[in-house]
């Protein structure tokens, strides 16, 4: 009340996300060392306390400016410049300073660096914009100029792509989509034309996320590889700040992601390098989506949480019918319900950091490998979907004030959605998810581990859901074979397939969790509560 005796409501307030997340510190203190948790703590309780602070400033300013195209300059020249306001680039500098790709390759940690650089992303992204996403397509860069790239390449662009120093940090798009298709990379129209040592690019590319990044890769018709896809490597600008042989011809306009700078536009003889072996751009393009997807559920891991963490401050301050929210026991359970969803997306997520670090290191079993395969496309399209129906649920814990604009609260939705598209959809990764299948010995991998991690849970109280955990990769393993002679059922059932194998692996995660006492069991039965397998 103020002085004239008229309600306002406060607002929720965010504290510390690193602090404050319960969660995250007891997966942390469960799986790490104790000598990496004691290394890298002081990093994120500072990162956790700019997320809810200076971070927050520069999100809203880049969030009320989106960028802006400049076609030509005052006397009719082309100039083709994209604007973004001070707020994004600043948001490009803390990610920097806060090494949120680099930490992944100085790899400090060793076979935990992958990890430790996943929960930094966690922490930095619900502040961010958006910025994460030019992170992410960076570090696939990274990732396959350190897989695939010769000597020259590696020198002249790694440093730049690993970097903690804002003059020197570069960041990289990767474009993939033409009018023909998105996912279906068959219907890529560009060709690369070799000259001169290099290359010349020429198409259109409907979405180019990044366009304001220095670099970019690609996949083109290769005429030296029998006009088969190729991956190449281009940088945007000439030494004079003028774009090479690029002609933009409009930003996007999305329905979220507003801050982040998305092109269609055409390569007109754009200059490229080829990275890895003529012909080999889909296998190639491969290694760049892994870390982008991956990136992807941490993003929507993340999001889960910072909706959360804003429903339950605001649920001690919100009275309503004569209590405060958080003392109406449908509003607890509520919360309680979006809890185990956070939880159990946590989990998956975090694992697969565990499983990238070992692979990265060399330190990964054939087990590993087959499961990270396996997993990064399972967790990329569950995590999207639980993501928007979890911050959906969110807004609505806030009543008519989740709906406006200026709460902050509706952008969280908004940026959510694009979740479940980028990177591949919900649909073309159930499909991706059957070639694993069907190429590898993956599910037999996904069972052994699964029972593996169910076999030492023997507490009487779990045994019924570890049970019920079996049963679920038992259905799931009996469709696979049942559906082996009928593509079309098959692939009818994929999403489904999909999502139990999720559900499943989840449930065999928080089981040992339970088990080594360090999660509430009833946060296990609460997850198995829900149907394990679809299928």
């Amino acid at each position: 009340m103020n002085d004239a005796g008229e309600f306002f409501q406060d607002a929720p307030v965010l504290g510390n996300q690193y602090q404050g997340d319960a969660a995250l510190q007891a997966w942390l203190r469960a799986h790490l060392p104790a000598e990496v948790l004691k290394e890298i703590t002081p990093g994120l309780e500072r990162l956790g306390g700019r997320a809810a602070g200076d971070m927050l400033t520069m999100a809203a300013d880049a969030e009320a400016h989106p960028p802006r195209h400049v076609p030509y300059d005052p006397w009719g020249r082309r100039i083709d410049r994209i604007e973004t306001t001070s707020g994004w680039q600043e948001l490009r500098r803390v990610a920097v300073e806060e090494g949120i790709v680099a930490t992944a390759y100085e790899r400090r940690q060793a076979a935990w660096s992958r990890l430790h650089q996943f929960v930094r992303l966690y922490l930095y992204h619900p502040s961010s914009a958006m910025a994460s996403c030019p992170l992410a397509m960076t570090d696939g860069a990274a990732r396959v100029l350190e897989v695939y790239g010769d000597q020259p390449l590696q020198q002249r662009y790694l440093p730049h792509l690993m970097s903690r120093d804002p003059g020197q940090f570069w960041t990289s798009g990767q474009w993939m989509t033409e009018r023909s298709g998105g996912s279906d990379v068959s219907g890529t129209s560009t060709v690369a034309r070799a000259e001169s040592g290099g290359y010349r690019l020429h198409g259109t590319k409907w979405f180019t996320s990044a366009s304001d990044s220095q670099l970019a890769v690609t996949l083109a018709r290769d005429s030296e590889a029998g006009d088969k896809l190729s991956l190449f490597l281009l940088e945007l600008r000439d030494a004079g700040g003028r774009l090479n042989g690029i002609r933009v011809h409009r930003l996007k306009d999305k329905l979220g992601t507003r801050a982040l700078p998305t092109a269609e536009l055409t390569l007109a003889g754009t200059p490229a390098q080829r990275i890895g072996a003529p012909g080999h751009g889909v296998r190639n393009i491969a290694t760049v989506l892994n870390i982008t997807r991956l990136y992807n559920s941490v993003c929507a891991v993340s999001y889960m949480r910072r909706g959360l963490a804003l429903a339950e401050d605001y649920a001690h301050k919100r009275r309503a019918f004569g209590k405060l929210l958080a003392e109406h026991p449908l509003h607890r359970e509520t919360l309680a319900e979006l809890q185990v969803e956070f939880v159990g997306a946590l989990h998956l997520v975090l694992h697969l950091g565990v499983l990238l670090g070992r692979d990265e290191t060399g330190a990964a079993t054939e087990a590993d490998q087959l499961l990270l395969r396996l997993l990064t496309p399972v967790a990329k399209l569950f995590t999207g979907k639980q993501a928007i129906a979890v911050v959906s649920e969110v807004l609505e814990c806030f009543g008519g004030q989740g709906y406006i604009e200026d709460t902050g609260l509706p952008v969280l939705l908004r940026d959510c959605q694009v979740l479940s598209i980028w990177e591949g959809t919900t649909n073309v990764l159930s499909l991706d998810v059957l070639r694993v299948l069907e190429h590898s010995k993956a599910l037999e991998a996904f069972a052994a581990d699964v029972e593996n991690r169910l076999v030492r849970v023997q507490h009487p109280d779990l045994e019924r859901t570890c049970n019920t955990v079996r049963q679920a990769v038992r259905d799931m393993r009996n469709w696979f074979d049942a559906t082996a002679g009928s593509p079309t059922e098959r692939e009818t059932g994929a999403r489904r397939f999909a999502f139990s194998l999720a559900r499943s692996y989840t449930a065999a995660l928080l089981a040992g969790a339970a088990q080594d006492g360090w999660l509430d069991s009833d946060m296990l039965r609460r997850w198995c509560r829900a149907p394990l397998t679809l299928v």
